[in-house]
């Protein structure tokens, strides 16, 4: 299955997107596929090329992330996120797509489901932050800073670590035995690609961060129009998420799922979206 990339050009700049779509898929809507921060749609290529098996694919980069135009805020809110999504399917002539977004990519489908209702049919949640009130003020303060280049670059080591320490901790900051996660740590690869991803957009990768902190997602939720499958995978430090955001969906499914890490875990993740969409 291969993978094309190309750009729309919206107000803020030019939009880059990955598509992909098997010669016989057909019969169904296509799968708009929204990132997790603080990379691109790099991140989504695996679990694209399975959904593309039956559907078109199309994940964006969001603005102010990878090879995307920054965001024309200083501090774009999700509103501000999901009516770019809506500009974007105008570009791509999609009257009507089902979205699936990951952690700040959630937060993205929400609004646009709620904002655009008659763009969404059906919207999938892989991971999404259910934080009390004390902990998106902490988020707030301590996840995502705003990172410049310096004479000594600094952004490098920064970069590497940032990414890193997330795969150690869950917040990355709470360097505490209490929020280890003791899960595997990803390959040298996989880490410098994520690097890479949030080095292009070393000035503007926090907004997204931020924004969906900020979201008031268990006042949304309740105001999603059409069903959702609230998810995430066993090994997802957002995976508590999943019963709160379903018990505040008016319609919809839940379920805990394999890790995607391994070939039977992205199997099990693929048909149990696809099993949701179809139905």
């Amino acid at each position: 299955m291969l993978i094309d990339r190309a750009f729309v050009r919206i107000a803020e700049g030019l939009v880059h997107y990955r598509s992909c779509e098997a010669e016989q898929a057909s019969g169904h809507l296509p799968l708009y596929m929204i990132h997790a921060s603080p990379a691109s749609s790099i991140t989504l290529e695996p679990i694209m090329t399975q959904f593309a098996q039956t559907r078109r694919c199309i994940a964006p980069d969001t603005l102010g992330n990878g090879d995307s135009a920054a965001p024309a805020l200083d501090a774009p809110d999700m509103d501000y996120y999901a009516d770019s999504v809506a500009r974007v399917l105008d570009k791509l002539k999609l009257d009507k797509v089902d979205v699936y977004g990951s952690h700040t990519g959630a937060h993205i489908a929400c609004e646009l489901a709620i904002r655009h209702p008659s763009r969404v049919r059906k919207v999938v949640f892989d991971g999404i932050a259910m934080f009390s009130a004390e902990d998106k003020v902490d988020v707030l303060k301590n996840y995502a800073p705003e990172i410049k280049p310096d004479e000594f670059g600094r952004q490098f080591t920064w970069a590497w670590h940032f990414i890193r320490d997330q795969a150690i901790h869950f917040p990355y900051f709470r360097r505490t035995p209490q929020y280890r996660r003791n899960e595997a740590m990803p390959s040298a690869e996989s880490l410098h690609k994520i690097v890479v991803e949030v080095l292009k957009a070393l000035t503007t990768y926090h907004k997204g961060y931020r924004a969906a902190f900020r979201h008031q997602e268990s006042e949304r939720i309740p105001l999603i129009p059409c069903p959702v499958f609230c998810m995430a995978s066993e090994d997802d430090p957002l995976k508590g998420g999943v019963e709160q955001a379903h018990a505040l969906a008016k319609t919809g499914i839940k379920a805990v799922l394999p890790s995607e890490r391994n070939p039977a875990g992205l199997k099990a993740k693929t048909e149990a979206v696809l099993r949701f969409l179809d139905a």
